[in-house]
């Protein structure tokens, strides 16, 4: 039986620690050894307002266990911001090893109903806050002995639910982000890997799915016994753990299931001067995934 894959020594920071799958990566990376600086400023699922309360109560929780954490409200959208939390793990603790990139805020709409301002704060919030703490962890990683970044992404993009127009944009780029990155990573001793969570907390409760689907809440009471948090996390340990060889990989992780997100290629068709008939006549074989390989950096990390 493999041992347990322990963070003793390590320090994990974790944006959007305080509530849901955050708080549930926290509590779990403290119970293997780790430090944690839990980052949440306590906003609404739409970004507004704040309190200190969230990341306070979780990092009370840790240390009633017997772990060791601090907090910091800091929000991922300012930049001075992040560098505040990125320092407060090397004050409190001298070291940074793992970013998790969990912070996100959702709004379902049909893209008719949806305002500038909401795709700008999505935006904001989910893919430059991604973005800006990754690349303020990054100028550390660089000048340290490497890292892991594991970014939060979500099935939003792949156009199988409705009313995701505003929230599945930027977690296509948290995608297009994290396997880019990848690619840069190795040569620095760090890892780069996407999680996407399959759910149920308040951005994706009864009364949002409701919402989206157009059914009543009831039909959705038994998310929070099929889904919780706690049954995605163990993606996220993986991922961040030093023996875990994969970089540029997305693991979906859930109710149970863990499995992996790919971006795939097919051969395609091909031939010299191409014309519109010559593809409507091969459409089939340009369709065809049926063979079709991983486009990526070969899911190789370097060995921590």
């Amino acid at each position: 039986m493999m041992s347990e894959l322990r963070f003793d020594g390590k320090v994990v920071l974790i944006t959007g620690g305080g509530r849901g799958v955050g708080r549930s990566h926290a509590l779990s990376f403290a119970a293997r050894g780790a430090k944690v600086v839990v980052v949440d400023p306590g906003v609404a699922v739409d970004g507004s307002g704040g309190s200190a309360g969230p990341a306070a109560d979780v990092v009370a929780e840790i240390k009633a266990a017997g772990g060791e954490a601090v907090a910091s409200v800091e929000n991922v959208t300012d930049e001075a911001g992040v560098a505040r939390m990125i320092q407060a793990a090397l004050d409190a603790f001298g070291r940074l090893d793992v970013v998790v990139n969990n912070a996100g805020i959702n709004g379902p709409e049909l893209f008719e109903n949806h305002t500038a301002e909401q795709f700008r704060r999505m935006c904001e919030v989910n893919y430059i806050g991604t973005v800006l703490v990754s690349h303020a962890a990054w100028k550390h990683f660089i000048t340290s002995a490497g890292g892991r970044i594991i970014n939060t992404a979500s099935e939003g993009p792949l156009g199988i639910h409705e009313m995701m127009t505003a929230y599945g944009g930027p977690k296509g780029g948290v995608i297009g982000h994290t396997l880019a990155l990848a690619a840069e990573a190795p040569k620095y001793n760090i890892a780069v890997n996407g999680f996407s969570p399959r759910i149920a907390t308040r951005m994706s409760s009864p009364e949002v799915m409701s919402h989206v689907y157009s059914r009543p809440v009831e039909a959705f009471a038994n998310m929070t016994n099929v889904f919780p948090p706690e049954l995605a996390t163990p993606a996220v340990i993986y991922l961040a753990h030093e023996t875990c060889t994969l970089n540029g990989a997305i693991l979906c992780c859930g109710g149970g299931q863990v499995l992996r997100m790919a971006i795939m290629q097919n051969e395609g068709f091909s031939k010299p001067d191409m014309t519109p008939e010559d593809i409507a006549a091969n459409i089939d074989s340009v369709m065809d995934m049926s063979v079709a390989k991983n486009v990526g950096v070969g899911l190789g990390a370097p060995a921590h």
